[in-house]
């Protein structure tokens, strides 16, 4: 196939992963006027999100291995089927413990087959400038706060959330069911199959191996503390701010800020990273994620909050895709879906804990200032732990388990 398809698959990938993953995000701004209007906890909803990261995570790894099989396209469609459902079931649940299931199952289900598959792709697809297209792939999720974010928020102005998510899952499946289509799999992956030992003499490295390698415990356990780090800040910053006196329009601006910010990042620190070389980029982003984390319990005001989502949104957007960057480079491609799946897992679990611990916090002091600390806390234990990698030469040949 014509390599050129390779920016079709970049764009397809973006938009996926901006609808997807900013559907399931979009809980942040239905969290204060939900619990308003059914008299649910913070606690409750945030749990939502929470086992919305757990079921992301495994099935991430799930689709990820699926995709290694029987390619990209099929594993997307079924998630765009399911996630169009799972928000569609969420907005007619009339008890919490309905929309804990539904929510947190089948949306979490559904955004898992959208990221790892093609981020996975996309490595597959690009020899030279691998860090910018997979940079520009994820930035779909940089996109996601500044289009389903303030779209969510005016549906809810306009009609209430139960039907405001409503009309987002219809809107998931319209653009990506015929998005789908367009998925290719990358002609790397069946010629790295092909060759897989037919090495110079060198034994075959298993999968099993390669999840026993330091390589893959570190860039796991660093995506999981980064993730971790990040996710309670992301997740009740909006309410952060609107207890800070910020209006809630103005509060989810800073949440679209953040995101543009996040898109930014992508793609700076992607070129960063094709020049200067991704380990080095990623542990520069890490540190700035955990200062910036850090400074939102000095800022108060509608300026501060835009600045600092600026910084914020720069280091923790940019330093997302560099984690399958660094896997590519020490695994290369015909297992790239599962072992990236598997770090997606990873960084899933660390994503669960943010929102709930955040919302446990804020139940009990009615503050944000311990989420704030111990996340800074965590961010920087990325970046001692990121410190540790070392890239496996690739002389092995990578066979399927």
């Amino acid at each position: 196939m014509n390599l050129s398809y390779r920016w079709v698959i970049v764009a397809v990938g973006a938009l996926m992963t901006c609808v997807a993953i900013g559907a399931m995000f979009s809980l942040a701004i239905f969290l204060a006027p939900m619990s308003g209007q059914t008299g649910w906890s913070r606690t409750g909803i945030s749990t939502a999100m929470t086992l919305d990261f757990l079921v992301m995570g495994a099935a991430g790894f799930g689709w990820g291995a699926l995709s290694d099989r029987i390619g990209p396209r099929l594993v997307t469609l079924a998630g765009a089927v399911l996630l169009g459902s799972g928000l569609a079931l969420a907005s007619r649940t009339s008890e919490l413990w309905q929309f804990q299931l539904t929510y947190g199952l089948l949306v979490g289900l559904a955004a898992g087959a959208f990221f790892a598959p093609m981020i996975a792709a996309a490595t597959g697809w690009f020899t030279e400038n691998r860090s910018l297209a997979v940079s520009l792939v994820s930035a779909g999720v940089g996109v996601a706060p500044m289009t389903i974010s303030p779209f969510a928020s005016w549906l809810i102005a306009s009609y209430g959330w139960r039907s405001a998510m409503l009309i987002i899952g219809i809107g998931a499946w319209t653009l990506l069911i015929p998005a789908s289509l367009l998925v290719r799999r990358p002609p790397v992956a069946a010629r790295e199959t092909a060759l897989a030992g037919a090495s110079s003499g060198a034994p075959a490295l298993s999968l099993s191996a390669a999840f026993r390698s330091p390589q893959f415990v570190v860039l796991s356990s660093t995506f999981f503390l980064c993730c971790a780090a990040h996710a309670g800040p992301i997740f009740h910053m909006v309410s952060y701010a609107i207890g800070c006196g910020i209006p809630p329009m103005q509060a989810v601006s800073i949440y679209s800020v953040e995101g543009l910010a996040g898109l930014g990042g992508r793609i700076l620190l992607g070129l960063l990273a094709d020049r200067y070389g991704a380990k080095r980029v990623l542990i520069a982003g890490l540190l700035v994620q955990a200062f910036a984390i850090a400074t939102y319990l000095v800022v108060d005001r509608l300026g501060q909050f835009y600045a600092l989502a600026v910084v914020f949104g720069t280091a923790y957007g940019g330093v997302m895709p560099l984690y399958a960057v660094l896997a590519r480079e020490s695994f290369g491609q015909a297992i790239m879906g599962t072992l990236f799946g598997a770090m997606t897992m990873a960084s899933s679990l660390g994503m669960a804990f943010g929102p709930w611990a955040g919302g446990r916090i804020f139940d009990a002091f009615n503050s944000y200032m311990w989420l704030y600390l111990g996340a800074s806390g965590v961010a920087l234990g990325a970046v001692a732990v990121a410190f540790t990698f070392t890239a496996r030469p690739q002389r092995e040949a990578l066979v399927p388990a």
